[in-house]
């Protein structure tokens, strides 16, 4: 039973996810999401109390994409470890982002939307953790400072490359830009070791 109440509470959020970027959150209603997952809309609130929480939810995935690459991180056992991985675990974030494009553009054309839950506890608190985790990497001081400083434009050029990909980029296959990000990241690294 436990399985198919997650399974329906996933599908809610793929539907509201299409239709808040057919639609626009503020345009989208209860009553379309669940028409579209032909469901009445007292089911929908068994899994979820309002619009704003399925935009949280939503807005969670993002901080699962980077939390799996910080797990796969402490994971490890030395600093050392890190500095090598760290090339793997971009690829992988890189892989995670270009495949969640439909989150981004979600946070893209609906940030009037995401103002108004950001002082939910439970987003606040999830952009804290995962800031926090991050900090914990980037400040190490046992791993060298310009490897720190790659590491950290690293992600900023994930970010920054993917995210608004298709604002920046719509000329350009989301695969095509995807390859791009990940040849400049993995320049961007290679130069450290050749200092």
């Amino acid at each position: 039973m436990a399985g198919r109440r997650t399974d329906m509470r996933e599908r809610i959020l793929d539907v509201a996810l299409e239709l808040f970027n057919e639609q626009g959150y503020d345009a989208t209603s209860l009553r379309e999401i669940a028409e579209r997952l032909d469901v009445t809309k007292a089911a929908l609130y068994y899994h979820f109390k309002s619009k704003a929480d399925i935009l949280l939810a939503l807005h969670l995935r993002l901080h699962d994409l980077g939390g799996g690459m910080l797990d796969e991180l402490d994971a490890l056992a030395d600093e050392r470890e890190a500095v090598a991985a760290w090339p793997h675990l971009i690829d992988r974030f890189i892989d995670d982002v270009n495949a969640n494009r439909d989150l981004f553009l979600l946070h893209q054309r609906n940030q009037r939307a995401f103002e108004q839950i950001a002082d939910d506890e439970r987003h606040r608190q999830a952009n804290e953790d995962v800031e926090e985790r991050f900090r914990r990497v980037l400040e190490n001081r046992t791993i060298p400072l310009a490897d720190r400083v790659r590491m950290a434009c690293s992600i900023g050029a994930v970010m920054v490359g993917l995210m608004g990909a298709e604002t920046l980029f719509g000329d350009g296959p989301p695969e095509r830009v995807a390859e791009l990000v990940r040849e400049t990241v993995h320049k961007l690294l290679r130069d450290g070791e050749t200092r």
